[in-house]
This record gives structure tokens, sequence and C-alpha cells, in this order.
């Protein structure tokens, strides 16, 4: 089994952990069964409810039902690339990527800001996101409401460009099966800026998030990019690539 792809899924699961536990009391929760790791959000959408398997032949799919039925939450699992997994149905491949805490490298945007997003930024998080991803604000405001009250594992950035928010994102701390370690996601950045790449801006936001992450005390790195321009913009960052998860929804 390649090392890196290992470390990156254990990372990955790691960090869903966390989500489920920074949302309890709010419907999330955490747990395991045997060959997976679970976790909701209590969010009505299956890509904020998962478990993360990490051996397909000791997963009971009827103690996973059994699991999330009382949460009452459309659920799905990822399984590692190209696994036998003969359950639900298959949604797409998650690629991700790793790197080694160290330096970190982006070329400096001319009148970006970057800060740190607290509770009173949440109005204005959600609408760069929403404008980002054409998501719906609602369901993305429940999504990152709890990542700026939860000021240790979380920090969300809100970059300005001479005075206007123009991107966000963030990184999650979790410090579980693989260590210390950050997960960096949510990027985004409302679409045609004038005078300068969204590329840059992106690179920009990242490299400002996985500093702080090393600074402290991560010793890894994880991300997905979900598209070939984020791909480009994380490698860029000194990700590479680590393996991926297949995604099945459809198992309740």
């Amino acid at each position: 089994m390649e090392p890196h792809a290992l470390l990156a899924r254990t990372v990955h699961a790691d960090a869903w952990e966390q989500h489920g536990l920074l949302r309890t009391g709010r419907g999330g929760a955490t747990g395991a069964a045997p060959g997976v790791r679970l976790m909701a959000s209590g969010l009505p959408h299956p890509q904020w409810n998962n478990g993360d398997v990490t051996d397909p032949a000791l997963v009971d799919v009827a103690a996973l039902r059994a699991w999330y039925e009382p949460l009452a939450v459309p659920w799905g699992v990822r399984v590692p690339a190209g696994s036998a997994w003969p359950h639900g149905t298959f949604l797409f491949r998650k690629h991700l990527v790793l790197r080694d805490a160290g330096p970190v490298d982006a070329p400096a945007v001319p009148g970006l800001q970057v800060r740190v997003a607290g509770p009173n930024d949440l109005s204005t998080v959600v609408a760069v996101d929403a404008a980002a991803f054409d998501g719906d604000p609602a369901l993305e405001s429940a999504w990152i409401e709890p990542h700026l009250h939860a000021p240790g594992p979380v920090t969300v950035a809100l970059a300005s460009l001479d005075g206007a928010p123009v991107a966000t994102g963030y990184v999650l701390r979790s410090d579980g099966h693989a260590g210390p370690a950050a997960y960096l996601s949510g990027l985004a950045a409302v679409p045609d800026l004038p005078d300068v790449p969204d590329r840059a801006v992106l690179a920009a936001v990242g490299a400002w998030l996985l500093r702080g992450a090393f600074t402290a005390g991560a010793r890894v790195a994880l991300a997905h990019p979900d598209t070939e321009e984020e791909t480009v913009t994380l490698a860029g960052l000194g990700l590479a690539p680590a393996g991926a998860l297949d995604v099945y929804v459809d198992l309740a």
C-alpha cells in the first residue's frame, strides 16, 4: 500500500471526525464500526455526513444504516479508490493532495489583505463562498457557522482586495490517528475579479492558512482539488497527489 495514500486517507478521516465533533449539539456525531470511521454534521446533504472506510472487507452496511438512521440525515461513504465495493451508487472520485510542513511560498497580490474571520463575519464569508460556488447561502451558512465559533481547531480566512471582500477558505487542525495535521478546504474567490487572476488570490489565501497551520504544529497538510485549476493552485503550494477516495451514496 502506498504510504502517502494511506497517510492522506487517515488525515482525511481525522479531519472529518473533527467536523462531526465541531457540530455536537447541532446534530453532529462521530462513531466507528468495523472497517469504517463515521461522522455526521446533522445537515440535510450527504456530502456532509459520511463514513471513511478503512477496510472494505470488514464493513457491515447494515450496521452503518443502524448508526445513521436515528440521525435522520442522508449519508454516504468514502472508500479507498479502486477497492471492491458493491454497495450503493458510485458518485465520484475525490483526489487527495498532501505535503509535509515547511515553508509555503506564493506570489504576493498587491492590495490583498488576509485576516482571521470571526462570528460577526458570517454573512460576508457566506456571500463570498456562495458567489464562488453558486451555492445555497442558507445551507452554506449552516455549514460555515460552526467554523467561526471554533478558533482552536479551525481558522477561517477572509481576504479583502482594496477593502472589498474577495476570498475565503479555512484550515481545520486535527491530532488523531495521523498525528498533528491540517485540512485545507473551502478556498473560494469572487469570480471575475478585475486586474488580478482568481488563482493568484486563492494561492495567497491558501499559503496564509498553511503557514498558520504549520506554525501551530501541523506536520502535514491535506486538500482535495475539485477542478484542474485548483489542482494547479494547490501544486504551487507544494501539495502533491496522494491517492483518492471513491464516494458512494444511496446505501440507506
